[in-house]
């Protein structure tokens, strides 16, 4: 039965309708618009932190763990680490979305900069997010094909996934999306642990790992080859700048009730995803014991579930096929909603059709969504790879990040300086870039100028990944800084608006309101900034955010301890 047994396929279609159901009864809570694209902000810490792992955690990533792992290592776990020290920072910044009252993050900008920042960024904001929708269902469709002994192709279980969250996605929007993300984040978890007790069991235990890897390299975390130290740390201050603006960021912060249950579900559900992480790379090195030479390492994960489960327990691989579906679906409904909220609420809303009662801008949005899943189905078929899609959606992802970080803290930042970074931004990445179309290449930066770069700033004979990082970013911070600099202020008073709303704590049963806006005889908090100076608005720290900082640094400190002993014993 396309390389599962009946007690399988049984699983996988229990699965399919609970969460069907589950979704389609969130429909009811979709009142208007801003309920759809933002859940009426009603949850609590344990549902933000399971949408947060949920949304944030995906089969796509075990596969790219697991696959770069195979080629390189115990350092391939960076490849989603990458976010774990940018991680205590998330505490710090979750409470701003919160209390900007906003339903995207084009809303920030349309305060902060005016509607045509707020218009460049739904449109480059879009972007990343269809590449993330195809770099998941890539992800997916091959652990599918694997794991059938290619049964099923790839193509046709993108397409079935597609179809399934998009029934509910499009009617219930973001409260579907976290009504099931609870069930589903419960079924990645298991996703993530399923295959690696019977790997290592297969390969004689963590002792009969390390004996059967030669190669000392193979099993430390910083390793000499393409993932150093330095390649840890520019890619974690890539990952920084860029998750501010990643557009599915907001609804992660500030769905739930007050500012700390979106702080403490985005910590929590992260430090989640960076645990299951150990056990994709775990895998990953069973597999280099396993298989001493793959075709492609994308395979990897899922050829391993099905040379293992089936002599398990009948269903397993039914409950692998459902826990796989539970986690790009979690994230695929997901963005699907983020970013027709941008389409909607920053672009047709904005500047196509003005005035439309709500349920036009419902509707349009469910349009929307659908179009959006459209576009992602497209990148995913014409994907080389998973790890190409996810490098490059965490560099497109950045371009829009210095904006954001610039307006956030000082006041003299501007809408041309936000143009100019931007595109400076754009073009330093696509100029350090490799541009196919088709079969053809329209541009090769390393073809002209690999080879009259100095060595250090080479990998495999290309620009290494952390310098194409590092020049598009600061040509963007350099830029930003001098236009800024030499174009007009933004009015006083629309900054002191936009900084008095950012400082006013969300207060209980605060009712919503406009974006940057505060509720009637609300009063704004008091100014206490860390530099005394007019164009700076650092926020003095509070007890509870450096508490909260240094308590995600240990939390940092002992995952990192936690793999060193494993792998190392």
């Amino acid at each position: 039965m396309l390389g599962l047994e009946l007690v399988d396929w049984i699983v996988i279609v229990i699965y399919l309708l609970g969460i069907t159901f589950i979704g389609l009864w969130a429909v009811k809570k979709v009142r208007s618009s801003a309920s759809f694209f933002i859940g009426d902000r009603k949850f609590g810490k344990v549902m933000m932190a399971f949408f947060m792992f949920g949304s944030g955690t995906h089969s796509e990533q075990a596969v790219s763990v697991a696959a770069k792992t195979y080629s390189n290592g115990a350092s391939g776990i960076w490849y989603q680490w990458l976010w774990l020290f940018v991680t205590p920072f998330f505490w710090l910044i979750a409470p701003f979305f919160r209390r900007m009252r906003a339903v995207t993050t084009g809303d920030y900008f349309e305060i902060r900069y005016g509607r045509s920042v707020s218009g460049l960024y739904a449109a480059m904001g879009i972007l990343p997010l269809t590449i993330a929708l195809g770099v998941m269902l890539k992800g997916s469709g091959a652990i599918v094909e694997a794991v059938s002994g290619g049964a099923i192709g790839s193509n046709l279980a993108i397409i079935a996934m597609t179809v399934i969250f998009l029934i509910y996605g499009i009617a219930g929007g973001l409260s579907a999306a976290i009504a099931t993300n609870f069930v589903q984040g419960l079924l990645t978890v298991v996703l993530s642990f399923l295959i690696l007790p019977f790997a290592l069991d297969k390969v004689g235990g963590m002792g009969g790992l390390r004996e059967s890897i030669s190669d000392s390299h193979m099993l430390s975390l910083v390793s000499p080859g393409e993932i150093t130290l330095f390649y840890i740390v520019i890619i974690a201050f890539n990952a920084l700048v860029g998750w501010v603006t990643m557009p599915e960021t907001m609804a992660n912060c500030a769905a739930g009730k007050t500012e700390m249950e979106g702080r403490t579900g985005v910590t929590v559900g992260i430090f989640g995803k960076r645990i299951c992480t150990i056990a994709w790379m775990l895998t990953g090195l069973c597999a280099v014991v396993m298989y001493t030479q793959l075709a492609d390492p994308d395979l990897a994960y899922g050829k391993m579930a099905r040379d293992l489960l089936p002599d398990i327990a009948p269903g397993l691989m039914g409950l692998f096929i459902a826990c796989m579906l539970a986690s790009v679906m979690s994230t695929c409904d997901s963005l699907m909603v983020v970013a027709s909220a941008l389409f909607t609420e920053n672009l047709y809303k904005k500047f196509f059709v003005v005035g439309k009662p709500d349920k036009h801008y419902t509707l349009v949005g469910r349009i929307a969504s659908a179009l959006v899943v459209i576009l992602g189905i497209f990148v995913a078929f014409n994907l080389e790879s998973v790890v190409e899609g996810l490098e490059f959606y965490w560099m497109v992802s950045a371009l829009m990040g210095i904006a954001f970080w610039a307006g956030l803290f000082w006041r003299r930042a501007t809408a041309a300086g936000a143009w100019a970074a931007t595109l400076t931004g754009l073009v330093a990445f696509i100029f350090t870039s490799t541009i196919p179309l088709g079969e053809y290449v329209l541009w090769d930066f390393n073809a002209h100028f690999a080879d009259k770069l100095p060595a250090f700033m080479l990998w495999d004979d290309k620009l290494y990944l952390p310098w194409q990082m590092i020049i598009y970013l600061s040509a963007g911070f350099v830029v930003m800084v001098v236009v800024s600099l030499f174009t007009k202020r933004v009015p006083a008073e629309d900054l002191d608006r936009f900084y008095a709303c950012l400082r006013t704590p969300i207060g209980p049963d605060e009712p919503e309101t406009q974006p940057f806006t505060l509720p009637a005889g609300v009063e704004p908090a008091e100014r206490r900034t860390l530099i005394d100076h007019p164009d700076f608005e650092i926020p003095r720290p509070t007890l509870v955010g450096i508490g909260g900082f240094l308590a995600a640094w240990l939390g940092v400190g002992l995952l990192i301890g936690a793999v060193y002993w494993i792998i190392q014993g």
